[in-house]
C-alpha cells in the first residue's frame, strides 16, 4: 500500500522496524530515553550500547525528552544510520492535547530526519501500544501529519528532503487500519 505526496512516497508494511534498511528509524521512546518495552526496548536491544550511550549523553545535557519532541542518535548495530527518538502522548481520553502532541511527534521526527539528511524514514505506530492511543485515531493523525509535512517541504530545491516514509506496523489489524486511513488521505 502506497501513496505519493509532493513527490515522496508513503508506504505501509507489516514487519519489524529493527530490520528496516532505511536512513532513519523512529523510536517510540519514553521520556527517560533509557529504553523500555515494546518498540523502544526492541530498538535499544537491536541497536546495542551505542544507542543507549548517546541517549544518556542527550539526557544528561537536556534532561527528559518531553512528549512531541524528537532527538537523533546513532543506530548502532541496526541496519539504519540513525534512530530518531520521539515521545508520544499517553492517552487520557483525548481532552489533554493528545492529538496535537502525536502530530508533533511525526513532524518533529521528520524535521530531525531532514537535519541529518535522511531520505528514507521508517515509523512505528507511535503511542498505540502501552500509551493506549486508539489506533484508528492515531493512524489518521500520523498519515495527515506526514502528508502535510511532505507538502510543505516538497518544493524545496533539489527535490523532497525525504523521499520515502514507511509505516512499519506490528500486526495485521494495525496494518488494515493504516491502509484505510491512507486510502482516505486526499
Amino acid at each position: 500500500m502506497r501513496k505519493t505526496v509532493a513527490g515522496a512516497r508513503i508506504v505501509l508494511f507489516r514487519g519489524d522496524i529493527t530490520r528496516e534498511r532505511v536512513d532513519a528509524i523512529v523510536n517510540a521512546a519514553n521520556s527517560s530515553l533509557m529504553g523500555g518495552g515494546g518498540v523502544d526496548g526492541a530498538i535499544h536491544r537491536a541497536g546495542g550500547p551505542a544507542v543507549l550511550e548517546e541517549c544518556r549523553r542527550i539526557r544528561g545535557a537536556y534532561g527528559p525528552l518531553p512528549p512531541g519532541r524528537a532527538v537523533v542518535t546513532t543506530a548502532g548495530d541496526l541496519p539504519a544510520r540513525w534512530v530518531i527518538h520521539t515521545v508520544g502522548p499517553v492517552w487520557h481520553g483525548g481532552g489533554r492535547g493528545e492529538d496535537d502532541l502525536l502530530r508533533s511527534c511525526y513532524r518533529a521526527s521528520l524535521d530531525r530526519a531532514r537535519e541529518v539528511g535522511a531520505r528514507t524514514v521508517a515509523f512505528p505506530s507511535i503511542s498505540t501500544g502501552a500509551y493506549r492511543f486508539p489506533v484508528e485515531r492515531a493512524a489518521g493523525i500520523a498519515l495527515r501529519a506526514v502528508a502535510e509535512w511532505l507538502e510543505e517541504h516538497g518544493g524545496e530545491a533539489g527535490g523532497p528532503p525525504v523521499e520515502e516514509v514507511r509505516f512499519i506496523l506490528f500486526s495485521d489489524p494495525d496494518l488494515e487500519v493504516y491502509a484505510r486511513a491512507l486510502d482516505a488521505l486526499e
